[in-house]
Order: structure tokens, then C-alpha cells, then sequence
């Protein structure tokens, strides 16, 4: 599941990692955009619930220094040994450019080399490297952790997929259908042992299409307009489909941009119905090769009407155990 949860304060998340570890839950991810940073969720996750394994998805490269983002891999990889992955990846020009004041250059690069830069770091090893896009001098972890997490890698199209397959320890794909992951995943070739696939899955449990379709209306053209996203969904064949909704887009209509994305791409990308329905269409994404899928909870009537008081119910339909968890 996706962390923290819309809506509830970071205090009040011990209830909430409690009920999705009862509900059979195995996993907690994190983002970064502009609410809560990557790691301080999954620090007090760490801290509450033991048997939960933590993800970032992802911490972005540019807007942390190397040593300082090996630090914070380091810090909560000694408080949940073994059960830490460090999610990283390029972000976007918005939240690196607009939002933190750094440059977006380079992407494929810097994110190779902070990848890099992180293996050793993380081993506990000195770094004193000029790489293509830094340089990082005699740098090394006061407390390196005695379990170095593995580092997956978020990409989207072929030149960041094969990076991940070759020097990753897993690839994090996002907003993709089901039917999509064969696209990617054939990028990576042949996996090595122990290379994982995560997949973050937007769901809105509730049998009210309008609500979820309107919803998954605005999360798409928030998001495929972004130029790196824009791409990828027209390298996997949807620039006829989607090409209404970037033309409004770019002429200033957002109103004709929502109008513009029609009913299946919403249901592909949006996943939405009963509980066991929602469950069914992921499980959609575990046969077609994904490893771990992170859901990420979307705002429903339901919830909206009964608070925090109806999440607990809907974790535990969620993560029923005959369901895609265990």
C-alpha cells in the first residue's frame, strides 16, 4: 500500500499500519511529490510495525545531494534491516525545476550515476569518483548499514528500463495497465535472481463509476501531460487515443482535456469496483509479470462520508487473504 494515507494525520498512521498488516498487507511504499517527503513515513513504519517491508517510490535524484539521499537510504536501512528497498528515480522537471530550485539535466545520466554512486556508497565503501553529471570526493557513510538495501529503479521507456535491468536491484513501473507490463518488462530481458518488479496501481475501491471515473479523469490529465509520461504512454500506442486530451491540454482547455479521455483509459489505468473486483484487476498485473503491487488508495464516497472510521473495513476487504498479498 501506498503511505501515508490522505487525509490522516502521520501521528495517527501507527492504527493504519497496524490494520494493513492484520489485513495481509506485506509491504508499505512511499512517495515524494509535494506532501510528505519518502522516508519519514516509512520511519515511523519501521518503528510501529515490525513486519512490514518499506519502499520509496521513489526519492527523486536531483533533489537531494548523493551523500545526502546515501544518508537517508543508510538511516532507515539500520532501523528496518532487511526490510528497506531504496526506490529511486528522475522525477520530473516540475517537482526538481519549479519546486526545488535544481536543474533537470540529463536525466538518464544523473540517474545512472547516482545509482552508481549509491551501490558503493552503500556498501560502506569510500567514494571518490568524477562522474558524467557529479563529482563526489572521498565520501563515505559514517554509519553504513550492516544490510545494504536494495535499490530499485523507476523507469518509464527503454533506455531507463534497461539501465534497471542491467545495474538495478528491480524496476518500480507507474501508471501502466495491466495489459501494459508485457511492453515494459520486455525491455528488460532476461531477470537476474532476485530482481524485482513493483508496480504502483491506482485504486478506487467503489462501485460508483462516475465518482471513479471522474476522479481517474483529473489523476491522468494531471499526470500523462507531464512530458516524460506523454511519451511513455505513446511509446506503448496510445497517441491516437490520448491525443485529444494533450491538444486541449496544450491549447490551455483543461475542461476539453478531462472531456477528452475516454472511458477505457480511465478503467485501464484506474482501477475501480467492489473490493474483490479491484482485486481481481490486480491480480491482472501479478500474471503479467509484476513482483509487487502497490496499490495507491484513491479517495471514495464511502470514505468520504465515513472518515477514518470506514478505512479499517475497506484495508481489510482490500488485503483479503485470498487476494494478490500472501
Amino acid at each position: 500500500m501506498t503511505v501515508p494515507m490522505s487525509g490522516i494525520p502521520l501521528a495517527d498512521h501507527a492504527g493504519v499500519y497496524a490494520e494493513l498488516d492484520r489485513a495481509g498487507f506485506t509491504d508499505v511504499w512511499s512517495s515524494e511529490v509535494n506532501g510528505a517527503d519518502a522516508f519519514t513515513p516509512l520511519a515511523l513504519a519501521a518503528a510501529w510495525t515490525p513486519r512490514l517491508r518499506l519502499g520509496t517510490a521513489i526519492a527523486p535524484v536531483f533533489t537531494r545531494g548523493p551523500g545526502l539521499l546515501a544518508m537517508s537510504a543508510a538511516a532507515l536501512a539500520e532501523a528496518a534491516p532487511g526490510r528497506f528497498t531504496l526506490g529511486i528515480g528522475a522525477s520530473s522537471p516540475v517537482v526538481v525545476r519549479d519546486w526545488n530550485a535544481a536543474r533537470f539535466d540529463e536525466p538518464l545520466r544523473r540517474t545512472r550515476d547516482v545509482l552508481r554512486f549509491l551501490r558503493a556508497a552503500l556498501r560502506g565503501e569510500t567514494v571518490d569518483e568524477v562522474y558524467d553529471t557529479f563529482t563526489v570526493r572521498r565520501f563515505a557513510l559514517e554509519r553504513p548499514p550492516a544490510v545494504p538495501p536494495p535499490v530499485q529503479l523507476a523507469a518509464l521507456r527503454p533506455g531507463m528500463l534497461r539501465l534497471a535491468a542491467t545495474e538495478a536491484d528491480g524496476v518500480i513501473l507507474n501508471w501502466l495497465a495491466a495489459a501494459d507490463v508485457p511492453r515494459a518488462l520486455a525491455e528488460l530481458g532476461e531477470r537476474r535472481p532476485g530482481f524485482e518488479v513493483t508496480a504502483r496501481i491506482f485504486v478506487c475501491p467503489t462501485e460508483d463509476a462516475g465518482h471513479a471515473r471522474a476522479l481517474g479523469r483529473r489523476l491522468i490529465t494531471s499526470y500523462l501531460t507531464v512530458p516524460a509520461y506523454a511519451a511513455f504512454h505513446r511509446w506503448l500506442g496510445r497517441a491516437e487515443v490520448l491525443g485529444p486530451m494533450w491538444t486541449a491540454w496544450a491549447a490551455g482547455d483543461r475542461r476539453g482535456a478531462n472531456a477528452a479521455v475516454p472511458d477505457e483509459v480511465v478503467d485501464a489505468l484506474v482501477l475501480h469496483g467492489s473490493p474483490q473486483r479491484c482485486r481481481e484487476q490486480v491480480r491482472r498485473y501479478v500474471d503479467a509479470g509484476v513482483d509487487v503491487p502497490v496499490l495507491a488508495l484513491l479517495p471514495t464516497p464511502e470514505l468520504a462520508t465515513g472518515g477514518a472510521a470506514a478505512l479499517g473495513p475497506l484495508i481489510a476487504r482490500l488485503g483479503h487473504t485470498e487476494g494478490v498479498d500472501r
